[in-house]
Protein backbone atom coordinates (compact mmCIF):
# COMPACT_ATOMS: atom_id res chain seq x y z
CA UNK A 1 0.00 0.00 0.00
CA UNK A 2 1.06 3.53 -0.61
CA UNK A 3 0.36 6.86 0.99
CA UNK A 4 -1.08 10.00 -0.49
CA UNK A 5 -1.25 8.81 -3.22
CA UNK A 6 1.89 6.90 -4.08
CA UNK A 7 4.23 9.82 -4.71
CA UNK A 8 7.04 7.57 -3.58
CA UNK A 9 6.16 5.24 -6.44
CA UNK A 10 6.80 8.03 -8.93
CA UNK A 11 10.17 8.77 -7.29
CA UNK A 12 11.25 5.13 -7.41
CA UNK A 13 9.07 2.45 -8.90
CA UNK A 14 11.25 -0.17 -7.22
CA UNK A 15 9.41 0.60 -3.99
CA UNK A 16 6.25 -1.43 -4.14
CA UNK A 17 4.24 0.27 -2.25
CA UNK A 18 0.88 0.60 -0.68
CA UNK A 19 -7.41 0.76 -1.75
CA UNK A 20 -19.79 -0.04 -3.57
CA UNK A 21 -22.66 -0.44 -3.55
CA UNK A 22 -23.04 -3.40 -5.93
CA UNK A 23 -21.69 -6.80 -4.93
CA UNK A 24 -22.75 -10.34 -5.71
CA UNK A 25 -22.40 -13.45 -3.55
CA UNK A 26 -20.88 -16.04 -5.88
CA UNK A 27 -20.02 -19.70 -5.64
CA UNK A 28 -17.77 -22.06 -7.52
CA UNK A 29 -14.95 -21.16 -9.88
CA UNK A 30 -17.11 -19.08 -12.24
CA UNK A 31 -18.29 -15.56 -11.69
CA UNK A 32 -21.91 -14.61 -11.94
CA UNK A 33 -23.46 -11.42 -13.21
CA UNK A 34 -25.85 -9.42 -11.09
CA UNK A 35 -28.72 -11.39 -12.59
CA UNK A 36 -27.18 -14.70 -11.53
CA UNK A 37 -26.02 -15.96 -14.95
CA UNK A 38 -22.40 -17.15 -15.28
CA UNK A 39 -20.09 -14.63 -16.92
CA UNK A 40 -18.88 -16.26 -20.15
CA UNK A 41 -15.20 -17.04 -20.55
CA UNK A 42 -14.36 -14.81 -23.51
CA UNK A 43 -10.57 -15.18 -23.66
CA UNK A 44 -9.54 -17.02 -26.80
CA UNK A 45 -6.33 -17.46 -28.75
CA UNK A 46 -3.05 -16.41 -27.24
CA UNK A 47 -0.97 -13.32 -26.64
CA UNK A 48 1.18 -11.99 -29.46
CA UNK A 49 4.54 -11.59 -27.72
CA UNK A 50 7.26 -9.36 -29.18
CA UNK A 51 10.58 -8.19 -27.68
CA UNK A 52 10.03 -5.04 -25.61
CA UNK A 53 11.30 -1.86 -27.25
CA UNK A 54 13.75 -0.84 -24.50
CA UNK A 55 14.98 -4.23 -23.31
CA UNK A 56 14.85 -7.31 -25.51
CA UNK A 57 15.24 -9.68 -22.55
CA UNK A 58 11.55 -9.02 -21.88
CA UNK A 59 8.58 -9.71 -24.13
CA UNK A 60 5.64 -7.33 -24.39
CA UNK A 61 2.07 -7.85 -25.53
CA UNK A 62 -1.38 -6.34 -25.30
CA UNK A 63 -4.53 -8.15 -24.18
CA UNK A 64 -8.03 -6.96 -24.98
CA UNK A 65 -10.68 -7.53 -22.30
CA UNK A 66 -14.24 -6.34 -21.72
CA UNK A 67 -14.71 -3.17 -19.71
CA UNK A 68 -17.54 -5.01 -17.95
CA UNK A 69 -17.05 -8.76 -17.84
CA UNK A 70 -20.78 -9.21 -17.34
CA UNK A 71 -21.29 -7.69 -20.82
CA UNK A 72 -18.47 -9.04 -22.98
CA UNK A 73 -20.04 -7.70 -26.16
CA UNK A 74 -19.71 -4.10 -25.02
CA UNK A 75 -16.79 -1.70 -24.75
CA UNK A 76 -13.33 -3.25 -24.53
CA UNK A 77 -10.12 -2.00 -22.93
CA UNK A 78 -6.45 -2.93 -23.34
CA UNK A 79 -3.99 -4.38 -20.84
CA UNK A 80 -0.23 -3.92 -21.28
CA UNK A 81 1.54 -7.20 -20.40
CA UNK A 82 5.22 -8.01 -19.88
CA UNK A 83 7.01 -11.37 -19.63
CA UNK A 84 10.47 -12.60 -18.66
CA UNK A 85 10.94 -16.20 -19.77
CA UNK A 86 12.23 -18.89 -17.44
CA UNK A 87 16.03 -18.86 -17.50
CA UNK A 88 16.18 -22.67 -17.45
CA UNK A 89 13.60 -23.61 -20.10
CA UNK A 90 14.32 -27.35 -19.85
CA UNK A 91 13.08 -27.31 -16.24
CA UNK A 92 10.30 -24.78 -16.79
CA UNK A 93 7.16 -25.38 -14.71
CA UNK A 94 4.84 -22.70 -16.09
CA UNK A 95 3.89 -19.07 -15.63
CA UNK A 96 4.09 -17.06 -12.40
CA UNK A 97 1.79 -14.03 -12.41
CA UNK A 98 3.06 -11.11 -10.33
CA UNK A 99 1.20 -8.07 -8.99
CA UNK A 100 3.45 -5.35 -7.49
CA UNK A 101 0.84 -3.73 -5.27
CA UNK A 102 -0.39 -0.16 -5.09
CA UNK A 103 -3.19 -0.16 -5.91
CA UNK A 104 -1.93 1.16 -9.19
CA UNK A 105 1.51 -0.43 -9.42
CA UNK A 106 2.48 -0.66 -13.12
CA UNK A 107 3.66 -4.22 -13.59
CA UNK A 108 5.35 -3.44 -16.92
CA UNK A 109 7.72 -1.17 -14.98
CA UNK A 110 7.92 -2.67 -11.50
CA UNK A 111 8.30 -6.35 -12.37
CA UNK A 112 11.44 -5.70 -14.46
CA UNK A 113 12.83 -3.27 -11.88
CA UNK A 114 12.34 -5.84 -9.13
CA UNK A 115 13.16 -8.92 -11.21
CA UNK A 116 16.45 -9.70 -9.42
CA UNK A 117 14.59 -9.87 -6.09
CA UNK A 118 12.68 -12.98 -7.16
CA UNK A 119 14.31 -16.13 -5.77
CA UNK A 120 16.79 -17.63 -8.24
CA UNK A 121 14.94 -20.91 -8.66
CA UNK A 122 11.68 -19.06 -9.30
CA UNK A 123 13.41 -17.15 -12.13
CA UNK A 124 14.80 -20.40 -13.49
CA UNK A 125 11.57 -22.42 -13.39
CA UNK A 126 8.84 -19.90 -14.27
CA UNK A 127 8.03 -17.39 -16.94
CA UNK A 128 7.24 -14.30 -14.83
CA UNK A 129 4.34 -12.28 -16.22
CA UNK A 130 2.94 -8.98 -14.99
CA UNK A 131 0.78 -6.24 -16.40
CA UNK A 132 -0.43 -2.74 -15.79
CA UNK A 133 -3.87 -3.38 -14.28
CA UNK A 134 -6.91 -1.82 -15.92
CA UNK A 135 -6.95 1.92 -15.30
CA UNK A 136 -3.18 2.08 -14.81
CA UNK A 137 -0.11 3.12 -16.76
CA UNK A 138 0.30 1.65 -20.25
CA UNK A 139 -3.08 -0.12 -20.09
CA UNK A 140 -6.33 1.75 -20.75
CA UNK A 141 -5.70 4.29 -18.02
CA UNK A 142 -7.59 6.72 -15.85
CA UNK A 143 -6.28 10.15 -16.83
CA UNK A 144 -8.13 13.17 -15.55
CA UNK A 145 -6.09 15.93 -17.17
CA UNK A 146 -5.76 17.27 -20.68
CA UNK A 147 -1.98 17.61 -20.54
CA UNK A 148 1.05 16.92 -18.31
CA UNK A 149 1.12 20.61 -17.48
CA UNK A 150 -2.43 20.46 -16.11
CA UNK A 151 -1.49 17.47 -13.96
CA UNK A 152 1.60 19.23 -12.60
CA UNK A 153 -0.41 22.36 -11.82
CA UNK A 154 -2.96 20.31 -9.91
CA UNK A 155 -0.26 18.47 -7.96
CA UNK A 156 1.40 21.75 -6.99
CA UNK A 157 -1.89 23.00 -5.55
CA UNK A 158 -1.76 20.97 -2.34
CA UNK A 159 0.95 20.32 0.23
CA UNK A 160 3.39 17.44 0.13
CA UNK A 161 2.86 14.74 2.74
CA UNK A 162 -0.35 15.95 4.35
CA UNK A 163 -2.00 19.27 5.26
CA UNK A 164 -1.05 21.20 8.39
CA UNK A 165 -3.39 23.95 9.61
CA UNK A 166 -6.84 25.04 8.54
CA UNK A 167 -5.80 26.73 5.30
CA UNK A 168 -3.84 23.72 4.04
CA UNK A 169 -6.61 21.33 5.08
CA UNK A 170 -9.17 23.26 3.05
CA UNK A 171 -6.87 23.40 0.02
CA UNK A 172 -6.15 19.66 0.31
CA UNK A 173 -9.82 18.69 0.53
CA UNK A 174 -10.85 21.03 -2.28
CA UNK A 175 -8.01 19.84 -4.51
CA UNK A 176 -8.94 16.16 -4.30
CA UNK A 177 -12.65 16.95 -4.63
CA UNK A 178 -11.87 18.74 -7.89
CA UNK A 179 -9.72 15.81 -9.03
CA UNK A 180 -12.68 13.49 -8.63
CA UNK A 181 -14.93 15.82 -10.59
CA UNK A 182 -12.40 16.01 -13.41
CA UNK A 183 -12.18 12.24 -13.55
CA UNK A 184 -15.92 11.73 -13.63
CA UNK A 185 -16.32 14.21 -16.46
CA UNK A 186 -13.69 12.50 -18.63
CA UNK A 187 -14.56 8.78 -18.37
CA UNK A 188 -17.20 7.87 -15.77
CA UNK A 189 -17.65 4.32 -17.11
CA UNK A 190 -13.98 3.45 -16.64
CA UNK A 191 -14.03 4.80 -13.08
CA UNK A 192 -16.75 2.31 -12.17
CA UNK A 193 -14.94 -0.69 -13.68
CA UNK A 194 -11.47 -0.67 -12.14
CA UNK A 195 -12.33 -2.66 -9.03
CA UNK A 196 -10.26 -5.46 -7.55
CA UNK A 197 -12.87 -7.94 -8.79
CA UNK A 198 -12.62 -6.54 -12.32
CA UNK A 199 -8.83 -6.96 -12.17
CA UNK A 200 -9.20 -10.51 -10.81
CA UNK A 201 -11.37 -11.35 -13.82
CA UNK A 202 -8.70 -9.92 -16.10
CA UNK A 203 -6.13 -12.10 -14.35
CA UNK A 204 -8.15 -15.22 -15.09
CA UNK A 205 -8.42 -14.25 -18.75
CA UNK A 206 -4.65 -13.76 -18.90
CA UNK A 207 -4.17 -17.17 -17.30
CA UNK A 208 -6.09 -18.73 -20.15
CA UNK A 209 -4.37 -16.58 -22.79
CA UNK A 210 -0.93 -17.85 -21.77
CA UNK A 211 -2.22 -21.42 -21.81
CA UNK A 212 -2.18 -22.22 -18.08
CA UNK A 213 -4.80 -24.59 -16.70
CA UNK A 214 -4.11 -23.39 -13.14
CA UNK A 215 -2.85 -20.11 -11.64
CA UNK A 216 0.52 -19.64 -9.94
CA UNK A 217 0.60 -16.18 -8.37
CA UNK A 218 2.73 -13.86 -6.23
CA UNK A 219 1.09 -10.68 -4.99
CA UNK A 220 2.56 -8.10 -2.65
CA UNK A 221 0.80 -5.38 -0.64
CA UNK A 222 -2.42 -4.50 -2.52
CA UNK A 223 -1.64 -7.57 -4.64
CA UNK A 224 -2.64 -9.67 -1.61
CA UNK A 225 -6.24 -8.46 -1.61
CA UNK A 226 -6.27 -9.03 -5.38
CA UNK A 227 -5.01 -12.57 -4.77
CA UNK A 228 -7.58 -13.22 -2.04
CA UNK A 229 -10.33 -11.96 -4.34
CA UNK A 230 -9.17 -14.23 -7.17
CA UNK A 231 -8.90 -17.20 -4.82
CA UNK A 232 -12.53 -16.81 -3.80
CA UNK A 233 -13.87 -16.10 -7.28
CA UNK A 234 -11.89 -18.91 -8.93
CA UNK A 235 -10.99 -21.28 -6.08
CA UNK A 236 -10.68 -24.35 -8.32
CA UNK A 237 -7.89 -22.83 -10.44
CA UNK A 238 -5.39 -22.01 -7.67
CA UNK A 239 -2.19 -24.03 -8.14
CA UNK A 240 -0.04 -21.93 -5.79
CA UNK A 241 -0.49 -18.42 -4.36
CA UNK A 242 1.98 -16.38 -2.27
CA UNK A 243 0.55 -13.29 -0.53
CA UNK A 244 3.28 -11.02 0.87
CA UNK A 245 2.56 -8.01 3.17
CA UNK A 246 -1.14 -8.52 3.54
CA UNK A 247 -4.34 -6.53 3.74
CA UNK A 248 -7.03 -8.31 5.71
CA UNK A 249 -10.09 -8.81 3.47
CA UNK A 250 -12.54 -7.95 6.25
CA UNK A 251 -10.67 -4.69 6.90
CA UNK A 252 -10.42 -3.77 3.21
CA UNK A 253 -14.16 -4.21 2.73
CA UNK A 254 -15.13 -3.08 6.26
CA UNK A 255 -17.02 -6.37 6.50
CA UNK A 256 -18.95 -5.51 3.37
CA UNK A 257 -20.32 -2.16 4.53
CA UNK A 258 -21.07 0.75 2.22
CA UNK A 259 -20.48 3.45 4.84
CA UNK A 260 -17.33 3.21 6.98
CA UNK A 261 -16.61 4.93 10.27
CA UNK A 262 -12.82 4.69 9.85
CA UNK A 263 -10.65 5.12 6.75
CA UNK A 264 -9.09 1.99 5.27
CA UNK A 265 -5.57 2.73 6.48
CA UNK A 266 -6.79 2.89 10.06
CA UNK A 267 -8.77 -0.33 9.65
CA UNK A 268 -5.74 -2.22 8.35
CA UNK A 269 -3.45 -0.72 11.00
CA UNK A 270 -1.05 1.21 8.76
CA UNK A 271 -0.73 3.97 11.37
CA UNK A 272 0.05 1.56 14.20
CA UNK A 273 2.49 -0.48 12.14
CA UNK A 274 4.31 2.56 10.74
CA UNK A 275 4.71 4.02 14.24
CA UNK A 276 6.17 0.74 15.52
CA UNK A 277 8.55 0.52 12.55
CA UNK A 278 9.68 4.13 13.01
CA UNK A 279 10.35 3.42 16.68
CA UNK A 280 12.54 0.46 15.70
CA UNK A 281 14.40 2.58 13.13
CA UNK A 282 15.19 5.23 15.74
CA UNK A 283 16.15 2.66 18.37
CA UNK A 284 18.46 0.75 16.04
CA UNK A 285 19.92 4.00 14.74
CA UNK A 286 20.65 5.12 18.29
CA UNK A 287 22.63 1.98 19.03
CA UNK A 288 24.56 2.11 15.73
CA UNK A 289 27.69 4.07 14.95
CA UNK A 290 27.59 7.36 13.06
CA UNK A 291 29.08 5.52 10.09
CA UNK A 292 26.17 3.07 10.13
CA UNK A 293 23.45 5.63 10.91
CA UNK A 294 24.24 9.28 10.32
CA UNK A 295 21.33 10.46 12.48
CA UNK A 296 22.43 8.55 15.60
CA UNK A 297 22.61 10.56 18.83
CA UNK A 298 24.47 7.81 20.70
CA UNK A 299 21.52 6.01 22.30
CA UNK A 300 17.99 4.96 21.44
CA UNK A 301 16.39 7.53 23.78
CA UNK A 302 18.63 10.38 22.61
CA UNK A 303 17.92 9.56 18.95
CA UNK A 304 14.17 9.51 19.53
CA UNK A 305 14.44 12.88 21.29
CA UNK A 306 16.52 14.21 18.39
CA UNK A 307 13.85 13.17 15.90
CA UNK A 308 11.11 14.84 17.98
CA UNK A 309 13.19 18.01 18.14
CA UNK A 310 13.74 17.94 14.38
CA UNK A 311 10.04 17.61 13.58
CA UNK A 312 9.28 20.43 16.04
CA UNK A 313 11.84 22.65 14.30
CA UNK A 314 10.45 21.86 10.86
CA UNK A 315 6.95 22.82 11.95
CA UNK A 316 8.29 26.28 12.75
CA UNK A 317 11.04 26.66 10.12
CA UNK A 318 11.05 24.41 7.04
CA UNK A 319 14.39 23.72 5.40
CA UNK A 320 13.79 24.90 1.85
CA UNK A 321 10.91 22.78 0.49
CA UNK A 322 11.26 20.30 3.35
CA UNK A 323 8.30 21.00 5.59
CA UNK A 324 7.30 19.00 8.64
CA UNK A 325 4.65 17.10 6.65
CA UNK A 326 6.90 16.41 3.67
CA UNK A 327 9.57 15.07 6.01
CA UNK A 328 7.12 12.76 7.82
CA UNK A 329 5.86 11.45 4.48
CA UNK A 330 9.43 10.83 3.36
CA UNK A 331 10.21 9.02 6.61
CA UNK A 332 7.26 6.64 6.32
CA UNK A 333 7.92 5.83 2.66
CA UNK A 334 11.66 5.43 3.25
CA UNK A 335 11.03 2.71 5.81
CA UNK A 336 9.68 0.43 3.06
CA UNK A 337 13.05 -0.89 1.82
CA UNK A 338 15.66 -1.41 4.53
CA UNK A 339 18.80 -1.68 2.40
CA UNK A 340 19.79 0.97 1.48
CA UNK A 341 16.61 2.89 2.33
CA UNK A 342 17.17 3.22 6.08
CA UNK A 343 20.77 4.37 5.66
CA UNK A 344 19.73 6.98 3.11
CA UNK A 345 16.87 8.13 5.35
CA UNK A 346 19.30 8.64 8.23
CA UNK A 347 21.51 10.73 5.95
CA UNK A 348 18.61 12.97 4.90
CA UNK A 349 17.46 13.45 8.49
CA UNK A 350 20.97 14.44 9.54
CA UNK A 351 21.20 16.94 6.68
CA UNK A 352 17.89 18.48 7.77
CA UNK A 353 19.18 18.56 11.35
CA UNK A 354 22.12 20.61 10.09
CA UNK A 355 19.78 22.94 8.20
CA UNK A 356 20.75 21.59 4.77
CA UNK A 357 18.42 20.65 1.92
CA UNK A 358 18.92 16.90 1.32
CA UNK A 359 20.15 15.72 -2.04
CA UNK A 360 17.53 14.15 -4.29
CA UNK A 361 17.33 10.34 -4.13
CA UNK A 362 19.01 8.44 -6.93
CA UNK A 363 16.72 7.20 -9.71
CA UNK A 364 16.14 3.46 -10.15
CA UNK A 365 19.26 1.67 -11.39
CA UNK A 366 17.41 -0.23 -14.09
CA UNK A 367 15.66 0.98 -17.22
CA UNK A 368 12.20 -0.56 -17.69
CA UNK A 369 11.61 -2.47 -20.94
CA UNK A 370 8.76 -0.10 -21.82
CA UNK A 371 8.54 3.69 -21.62
CA UNK A 372 7.53 4.78 -18.13
CA UNK A 373 3.84 5.71 -18.39
CA UNK A 374 1.87 8.53 -16.82
CA UNK A 375 1.08 7.46 -13.23
CA UNK A 376 -1.09 10.24 -11.86
CA UNK A 377 -2.65 10.14 -8.41
CA UNK A 378 -6.05 9.52 -9.96
CA UNK A 379 -5.09 6.02 -11.15
CA UNK A 380 -4.49 4.53 -7.71
CA UNK A 381 -7.34 6.66 -6.41
CA UNK A 382 -9.87 5.18 -8.80
CA UNK A 383 -9.19 1.67 -7.53
CA UNK A 384 -8.74 2.49 -3.87
CA UNK A 385 -11.60 4.91 -3.42
CA UNK A 386 -14.08 3.00 -5.55
CA UNK A 387 -13.38 -0.37 -3.96
CA UNK A 388 -12.76 0.17 -0.22
CA UNK A 389 -15.29 2.21 1.78
CA UNK A 390 -14.33 5.38 3.63
CA UNK A 391 -16.14 8.03 5.69
CA UNK A 392 -17.89 10.40 3.31
CA UNK A 393 -17.55 13.57 5.41
CA UNK A 394 -14.16 15.29 4.94
CA UNK A 395 -14.75 17.39 8.06
CA UNK A 396 -14.23 14.27 10.19
CA UNK A 397 -10.56 14.00 9.30
CA UNK A 398 -9.22 16.75 11.55
CA UNK A 399 -10.55 14.92 14.59
CA UNK A 400 -9.34 11.59 13.19
CA UNK A 401 -5.89 13.09 12.70
CA UNK A 402 -5.67 14.29 16.28
CA UNK A 403 -6.84 10.94 17.60
CA UNK A 404 -4.28 9.20 15.41
CA UNK A 405 -1.50 11.52 16.58
CA UNK A 406 -2.29 10.77 20.23
CA UNK A 407 -1.93 7.04 19.62
CA UNK A 408 0.68 6.86 16.86
CA UNK A 409 2.43 10.21 16.63
CA UNK A 410 3.54 11.58 13.28
CA UNK A 411 2.67 8.33 11.48
CA UNK A 412 -0.90 8.68 12.72
CA UNK A 413 -1.21 12.09 11.09
CA UNK A 414 0.28 10.86 7.83
CA UNK A 415 -1.92 7.79 7.43
CA UNK A 416 -5.11 9.67 8.44
CA UNK A 417 -4.80 12.17 5.61
CA UNK A 418 -3.76 9.45 3.17
CA UNK A 419 -7.38 8.28 3.24
CA UNK A 420 -9.16 11.65 3.24
CA UNK A 421 -9.35 12.06 -0.57
CA UNK A 422 -11.67 9.05 -0.62
CA UNK A 423 -14.31 11.02 1.27
CA UNK A 424 -15.10 13.17 -1.77
CA UNK A 425 -14.45 10.68 -4.57
CA UNK A 426 -17.59 10.54 -6.76
CA UNK A 427 -17.43 7.00 -8.17
CA UNK A 428 -18.04 3.61 -6.61
CA UNK A 429 -17.31 0.25 -8.17
CA UNK A 430 -20.07 -1.43 -10.13
CA UNK A 431 -18.55 -4.85 -9.37
CA UNK A 432 -17.19 -4.72 -5.84
CA UNK A 433 -16.44 -8.08 -4.21
CA UNK A 434 -17.07 -8.20 -0.45
CA UNK A 435 -16.84 -11.91 0.28
CA UNK A 436 -17.18 -14.63 1.29
CA UNK A 437 -13.44 -15.12 1.79
CA UNK A 438 -13.39 -18.74 2.92
CA UNK A 439 -14.07 -20.74 -0.23
CA UNK A 440 -11.87 -23.87 -0.27
CA UNK A 441 -9.13 -23.49 -2.86
CA UNK A 442 -7.66 -26.30 -4.95
CA UNK A 443 -4.37 -25.83 -3.08
CA UNK A 444 -3.55 -23.95 0.13
CA UNK A 445 -2.26 -20.36 0.07
CA UNK A 446 1.07 -19.21 1.56
CA UNK A 447 0.74 -15.95 3.53
CA UNK A 448 3.94 -14.02 4.37
CA UNK A 449 3.85 -11.34 7.07
CA UNK A 450 6.65 -9.03 8.29
CA UNK A 451 6.62 -7.99 11.93
CA UNK A 452 7.82 -4.40 11.37
CA UNK A 453 6.09 -3.22 8.20
CA UNK A 454 5.40 0.54 7.84
CA UNK A 455 2.37 -0.01 5.59
CA UNK A 456 0.56 -3.31 6.14
CA UNK A 457 0.55 -4.64 9.66
CA UNK A 458 1.56 -8.13 10.76
CA UNK A 459 -1.90 -8.43 12.31
CA UNK A 460 -3.33 -8.26 8.79
CA UNK A 461 -1.18 -11.22 7.73
CA UNK A 462 -2.54 -13.16 10.70
CA UNK A 463 -6.07 -12.15 9.72
CA UNK A 464 -5.53 -13.12 6.07
CA UNK A 465 -4.35 -16.60 7.09
CA UNK A 466 -7.43 -16.99 9.28
CA UNK A 467 -10.02 -15.59 6.87
CA UNK A 468 -8.97 -17.70 3.89
CA UNK A 469 -10.24 -21.25 3.91
CA UNK A 470 -6.83 -22.92 3.73
CA UNK A 471 -3.71 -20.82 4.29
CA UNK A 472 -0.38 -21.15 6.08
CA UNK A 473 1.29 -18.13 7.75
CA UNK A 474 5.05 -17.68 7.32
CA UNK A 475 6.45 -15.00 9.65
CA UNK A 476 9.30 -12.72 8.64
CA UNK A 477 10.82 -11.37 11.88
CA UNK A 478 12.20 -8.47 9.91
CA UNK A 479 11.63 -4.95 8.70
CA UNK A 480 10.23 -3.09 5.71
CA UNK A 481 7.31 -3.44 3.34
CA UNK A 482 7.29 -6.84 1.60
CA UNK A 483 9.66 -9.72 2.18
CA UNK A 484 10.32 -9.69 -1.57
CA UNK A 485 12.17 -6.36 -1.44
CA UNK A 486 13.76 -7.02 1.97
CA UNK A 487 15.36 -10.38 1.30
CA UNK A 488 15.62 -13.27 3.70
CA UNK A 489 17.16 -16.50 2.43
CA UNK A 490 14.92 -18.34 4.85
CA UNK A 491 11.79 -16.76 3.36
CA UNK A 492 13.07 -17.33 -0.18
CA UNK A 493 13.80 -20.99 0.55
CA UNK A 494 10.26 -21.57 1.79
CA UNK A 495 8.74 -19.63 -1.13
CA UNK A 496 10.84 -21.69 -3.55
CA UNK A 497 9.77 -25.00 -2.03
CA UNK A 498 6.13 -23.97 -2.07
CA UNK A 499 6.01 -22.57 -5.62
CA UNK A 500 8.13 -25.32 -7.16
CA UNK A 501 7.22 -28.43 -5.15
CA UNK A 502 4.05 -27.48 -3.27
CA UNK A 503 5.73 -27.85 0.14
CA UNK A 504 4.42 -25.57 2.85
CA UNK A 505 6.58 -24.43 5.79
CA UNK A 506 5.70 -26.12 9.09
CA UNK A 507 3.06 -24.30 11.17
CA UNK A 508 4.56 -21.47 13.19
CA UNK A 509 7.70 -21.10 11.05
CA UNK A 510 9.55 -17.82 11.62
CA UNK A 511 12.43 -16.42 9.57
CA UNK A 512 15.02 -13.71 10.17
CA UNK A 513 16.33 -11.18 7.63
CA UNK A 514 19.70 -11.77 6.01
CA UNK A 515 21.10 -8.65 7.69
CA UNK A 516 19.95 -6.41 10.51
CA UNK A 517 19.10 -2.83 9.54
CA UNK A 518 21.86 -0.24 9.82
CA UNK A 519 24.58 -2.86 10.18
CA UNK A 520 27.01 -4.78 8.03
CA UNK A 521 25.39 -7.84 6.41
CA UNK A 522 25.67 -11.02 8.41
CA UNK A 523 25.04 -14.62 7.32
CA UNK A 524 21.51 -15.29 8.50
CA UNK A 525 18.37 -17.16 7.48
CA UNK A 526 18.03 -20.44 5.65
CA UNK A 527 15.49 -23.10 6.46
CA UNK A 528 16.18 -24.15 10.02
CA UNK A 529 12.84 -25.64 10.90
CA UNK A 530 13.17 -28.98 9.16
CA UNK A 531 10.70 -30.69 6.83
CA UNK A 532 7.53 -28.93 5.90
CA UNK A 533 3.92 -29.76 5.30
CA UNK A 534 2.99 -30.63 1.75
CA UNK A 535 0.47 -28.57 -0.16
CA UNK A 536 -1.55 -31.66 -1.04
CA UNK A 537 0.89 -32.55 -3.80
CA UNK A 538 0.84 -29.50 -6.07
CA UNK A 539 1.65 -30.71 -9.56
CA UNK A 540 3.12 -28.89 -12.49
CA UNK A 541 0.22 -27.54 -14.58
CA UNK A 542 -0.51 -29.53 -17.69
Amino acid sequence: MTGPIARSRRRSAAVVAAVLTCSTALTGSHLAAAGGEPIPAVATGELDWKPCVQDGRYDCSTATVPLDHAHPGGRTIELAVVRRKATDPRRRIGTLFFNPGGPGGPGTVQMPQNYEFFPREVRERFDIVSRDPRGIGNSTAVNCFGSPEEAEAWSAGHPAGFPVGERERKAYIDSFRELGRNCERRDPDLLRHVSTADTARDLDQLRRLVGERLLTYLGVSYGTILGATYANLYPDTVRAMVLDSNIAPSAWTDDGSDQARLPTFQRIGSDRSAAATLERFLSLCGTATIEQCAFSAGSARATRDKFDELTKRLRERPVGPWTYARTVGDVVNSLYVVHPGWTELARRLQELWRGLVPAAPAPPATTPPVPTPYLGDEQAAAVFRGDSPHPRDPDLFTALEEAGAVRFGDAGRYWTWAGEPCSTWPAVSANRYTGPWNKPTAQPVLVVGTTYDPSTSYADAEAMSEELADARLLTDDGYGHTALLNPSRCINDHVNRYLVDGVLPPPGTRCEPDALPLSAPEPRGGIATGGGGTARGVKDPA
